[in-house]
């Protein structure tokens, strides 16, 4: 397993990666589908080292992109120190590996480079298996929110309250940011 930032060649794996997540969820009926996410987007994650990639036996089986500043989610909180992961999606191929637990070791090592103290995403919706999951991963559930204002967020944020979870490092004396 190696997990590297994205490349411009990685586009069409990543758009595949995602259309399998979105059929997922349809299939799963999920309270919120993601929409079909804009080439642009994602070419700015990649350009600015923000998408990445886990790669097993160099056949990419993951990825994600992640920001350092999520206002219209995090609201107040978007003032901390954090790392956001967003838009995790597995190759079919590869689900039911947990690589969300090598997700969160990467992100541990990557939050302490960066100087932040805690990790964090979201999902949409009372999707109580993906709660669980997240939890068992080693987020907190910090609960169910309705979000102010959604305008600049993509589509499936319109579809009920966002579900928010985070690690903090800084209650991890192994994993805490350096001062």
């Amino acid at each position: 397993m190696n997990i590297l930032s994205c490349t411009p060649e990685d586009l069409k794996g990543i758009f595949e990666l995602y259309e399998y997540a979105t059929n997922h969820q349809k299939s799963k009926k999920t309270v919120a589908v993601w929409p079909a996410f804009e080439k642009s987007l994602v070419q700015n994650a990649i350009a600015e080292k923000r998408q990445w990639k886990l790669l097993v036996e160099e056949e990419m089986a993951c990825v994600w992109t992640i920001t350092f500043t999520d206002p219209q989610i995090w609201e107040e909180k978007n003032d901390d120190p954090a790392i956001y992961i967003h838009r995790i999606a597995t190759h079919p191929h590869f689900r039911g590996n947990y690589y969300v637990k090598d997700i969160i070791t990467w992100a541990k090592s990557y939050a302490k480079t960066q100087q932040k103290r805690f990790i964090r995403l979201d999902t949409v919706g009372n999707n109580e298996k993906l709660i669980a999951y997240y939890t068992k991963a080693g987020f907190t559930f910090l609960g169910m929110f309705t979000l102010k204002n959604t305008d600049q967020l993509p589509a499936h944020y319109q579809d009920g309250p966002a579900c928010l979870f985070e690690i903090d490092l800084g209650n991890d004396e192994r994993s805490a940011p350096a001062k």
